[in-house]
């Protein structure tokens, strides 16, 4: 029930500031069974926008721990499908709790491959929790406003659903995985290209301390 209240009240705040989402590809999304989805992360809105694209399908996603020490907002994250890792020290939940939600309960897991916003390096951990889960991996693509600020420019949001990647069974070795982990920047580069052939993403620089 909050899930849903926070994705209408969310999208219809976007549509009033911004215009609508629209969504290519959502006939590519599995059906009667657990994924995972992958995204590159470019900014705070990814999760959300990419929530309202898929929805009413509801993902799970990963959030750092010290975000659950407020009760408050712990309980909230859980409800809209958040659980906690620890980013200093990950231990074996950040893998299992995943992993059962997919293949037991047929959830979406939504991870960003490349880490922050600020990284294009793969991680490799959607390779090993899709293998692990015996999922497919369903690249995604946000294009548009990355900041606040943009919104209020009623910038064109597009959210674009690539084919799924289906994984060789068996175990895979690290050029299998690094193979994948190509495959999957490459699908990235190529739906940027198929939703805005001009499209450029440039990383913010960070502010220095």
């Amino acid at each position: 029930m909050v899930y849903t209240i926070v994705i209408h009240v969310i999208k219809w705040l976007i549509v009033l500031l911004n215009g609508f989402v629209l969504v290519e590809g959502k006939e590519n999304l599995p059906k009667d069974k657990g994924f995972v989805m992958v995204a590159p992360h470019r900014s705070w809105l990814d999760p959300v926008v990419i929530g309202i694209a898929v929805y009413p399908l509801k993902m799970i996603t990963m959030a750092k721990q010290e975000l659950f020490e407020n009760k408050v907002l712990g309980w909230y994250l859980r409800q809209m499908g958040g659980f906690p890792v620890n980013r200093e020290k990950p231990g074996p939940s950040v893998i299992k709790y995943p992993v059962k939600q997919i293949k037991e309960n047929n959830k979406a897991l939504l991870i960003f491959p490349t880490g922050t916003r600020y990284s294009n390096d793969m991680k490799g951990g959607a390779v090993t929790i899709a293998r692990l889960s015996k999922a497919p991996i369903v690249p995604i693509v946000f294009q548009g406003p990355f900041t606040f600020k943009d919104i209020l420019k009623r910038q064109k949001i597009t959210v674009k659903i690539g084919e799924p990647i289906e994984l060789p069974k068996g175990r895979l070795s690290k050029e299998q995985i690094a193979e994948i982990d190509h495959e999957i920047v490459e699908t990235f580069d190529r739906i940027d290209k198929e939703i805005n052939p001009d499209f450029v993403y440039h990383i913010p620089e960070r502010k220095k301390k």
